[in-house]
């Protein structure tokens, strides 16, 4: 899985934190004063976060930059003995029943008492008042718990205070009290049943203008900062210690990413040593210092993220980045020579200037390899032996195919993503005919960036086939492609403020990642019905590909169980009718009836929803011998194991 902070992606579905601007990035102002923010790179508007909002009047509450608790501004309120005067924030999800914890740093005139509040509901009775101990000149943490009396999406919190003087706050949080080292921990249980081997975090366009470094020690002493890639501000709770607490949590290993956009091949080497150095070193100290002596031991490791791309903030040449790559990677093995260093490549069907309009087909595409429209190619001849595998990254755009059949609509939505894993296998072989020292080292390739994106997107069971047989394609070709990454990890889930459950997205990989995961050994698979050109495009960067198995129009890959005495057999049927299959084992003998683990639905449109019953389920039964014909229920993927004897090497033939 991937993960960026992009906006508020994060909070409140994984990070537990509820309020947004908890160090006060922003002024407090009333609504409609709010100081214009930048657009992003890509000229997009901001990501806007929930305000805080004067209470009484306004004019009490100002900004105070001359000593600021954290970053370059902390809130002041003039206080009253008429009236409350204070600020708060709407928009909070809450759950009846659940307690919520926080505190707030605060100072201010000697014996002002500050209350919080948290109101679910309009009256007098929809809110809970907790009075805090009376202030002092001195910055203090005070800590307050709450638990809601009912269910809502609008809840707010509030902070005034009351007498003569002032008070000043430069920080406050709530989350809720279950939370596991600041992550949700229903939101935790839930993703740990996808059985991911690896999360790439942090990553994603934000890091090029992220600085790790600011992101160490006490969440509330840590400066909020601005991304510039999505026009958002960060309030820098999430570091690198956050990140690595949280893939100890889900059991998977860390994939870092360092910043080569404004960052530095020095900055990488000390985030290398933080993260594996031993306490004796600098870096390493530091840990230790934060409370983690024993090092992370990070193998995984980025450099840069999307280098290539216009959007991304310090993109430069291709010449250049060279340059810079092979920088990074020397100053990072110099602190750990043990780490596996991936390199940010981009293929030429990838690379377009900015407002071409291409759907790229083998023959169109040549004339870019070893240019600046290559990048994969770039670092495979300018950067040999600085790096162990090549990333790369896709995005589909669902296509409108209005005058489609249904049945022709419903196999090109499924395919068409699939296309894309395709396109990268047929130019990785051309890759390994250009540059035949791919031969005797091999390199393997990262799809670490990747969704089915726009309109048409939501986690149904029509987007689970489409997840399905991208899954399939990638098995495809594991003999190169050894790592994918998923956009994004909380994008298989489905969470409200009561809870979460895996989404029909989140089935497909939770299937896989149960019945076809680490271990499995790959088995061809041949037959005589190979799929048909992909039809119906009228949009663009649609690889003109033909992805998927002989066996059209089923989608079929094999492997053997770790001990090789069961076959798996992973069947996607994206049609609306029940496909007879027939299989011919080679070098295997079958030894009895098998099971079958079953993902389906009622209909295309199925979901599944916190408080409702799953629609898109998995369903373990038993399957017929392997001798015996099988018959594939329409809308579904199916993964099929059956006991075998070995008897030489295994290939499987569907019809």
């Amino acid at each position: 899985m991937f993960i960026e902070p992009i906006g508020g992606l994060m909070n409140r579905a994984l990070w537990a934190e509820l309020l947004d601007d908890r160090k006060f990035y922003f002024p407090v102002v009333a609504e409609g004063k709010d100081p214009p923010q930048p657009l992003s790179v890509e000229g997009k508007p901001a990501l806007v976060n929930r305000k805080w909002r004067p209470i009484g009047d306004e004019a009490a509450v100002t900004m105070d930059r001359a000593q600021p608790y954290v970053g370059a501004q902390s809130v002041r309120v003039a206080v009253d003995a008429a009236a409350p005067h204070g600020f708060g924030q709407g928009g909070l999800g809450v759950a009846q029943g659940r307690e919520y914890v926080g505190h707030i740093v605060a100072n201010g005139t000697p014996g002002t008492v500050l209350t919080v509040a948290l109101a679910w509901g309009p009256g007098a009775g929809d809110r809970q008042t907790v009075t805090l101990p009376p202030l002092t000149a001195e910055w203090q943490s005070l800590d307050f718990a709450f638990k809601p009396g009912a269910d809502t999406a609008d809840a707010r919190f509030e902070v005034t205070g009351a007498g003569t003087g002032f008070f000043r706050v430069g920080t406050v949080t709530l989350m809720p009290a279950d939370n596991v080292d600041g992550w949700r921990a229903d939101t935790i249980a839930v993703l740990k049943s996808l059985h991911s081997g690896f999360w790439r975090l942090p990553g994603g366009n934000f890091l090029s203008n992220w600085d790790w470094h600011q992101a160490l020690g006490p969440r509330d002493r840590r400066p909020p900062v601005y991304d510039y890639a999505w026009s958002a501000m960060q309030p820098n709770d999430l570091g690198m210690d956050e990140y690595m607490a949280l893939t100890r949590l889900l059991g998977v290993d860390p994939y870092v990413t360092v910043n080569a956009g404004l960052g530095d091949a020095h900055s990488a080497a000390e985030e290398v040593e933080y993260l594996n150095g031993p306490a004796t070193s600098e870096w390493g100290a530091k840990r230790a210092a934060n409370g983690h002596p024993e090092p992370y031991g990070v193998r995984y490791w980025n450099i840069g993220n999307e280098p290539y791309g216009w959007w991304q903030i310090g993109r430069t040449s291709l010449d250049y980045f060279m340059i810079k790559h092979r920088e990074f990677a020397a100053a990072m093995r110099a602190v750990d020579p043990t780490i596996t260093l991936i390199g940010s490549g981009a293929m030429p069907d990838q690379m377009h200037p900015r407002d071409a309009k291409e759907n790229a087909s083998l023959e169109s595409i040549q004339a870019k390899f070893g240019t600046e429209n290559d990048w994969t190619g770039g670092l495979l001849a300018k950067a040999w032996g600085d790096f162990d595998g090549l990333s790369e990254h896709w995005y589909d755009t669902v296509e409108k195919r209005p005058d489609a059949p249904p049945a022709d609509e419903l196999m090109e939505f499924a395919r068409a993503p699939a296309n894309q894993v395709r396109m990268k296998a047929e130019e990785w072989a051309i890759y390994q005919r250009r540059f035949p020292a791919m031969a005797q080292k091999p390199i393997f390739l990262s799809i670490d960036e990747y969704a089915y994106i726009g309109a048409g997107t939501k986690p149904t069971l029509k987007l689970a086939l489409a997840y399905s047989m991208v899954m399939q394609e990638m098995l495809r070709h594991s003999d190169f492609i050894r790592m994918s990454a998923f956009t994004f990890g909380i994008s298989t889930l489905d969470v409200t403020p009561a809870g979460a459950t895996l989404n029909a997205t989140g089935q497909v990989f939770k299937l896989y990642g149960e019945r076809f995961g680490a271990g499995v050994i790959p088995v061809a698979v041949t037959g005589d019905a190979p799929p048909p050109d992909p039809k119906f495009a009228v949009g663009y960067d649609h690889p003109q590909v033909k992805s998927g198995s002989p066996t059209h129009p089923l989608d079929i890959v094999a492997g053997l169980s770790p001990d090789r005495r069961s076959l798996r057999v992973a069947v996607v049927n994206a049609t609306f009718q029940p496909q007879p299959l027939s299989l011919a084992v080679q070098g295997a003998k079958a030894d009895g009836a098998g099971r079958v683990w079953r993902l389906s639905g009622p209909d295309l449109d199925a979901q599944n929803k916190v408080g409702a019953a799953p629609q898109v389920t998995i369903i373990e039964a038993p399957a017929p011998s392997l001798r015996g014909p099988l018959t594939v229920p329409a809308l579904s993927t199916s993964i099929y194991e059956f006991p075998i004897r070995m008897g030489g090497p295994a290939r499987v033939a569907g019809q």
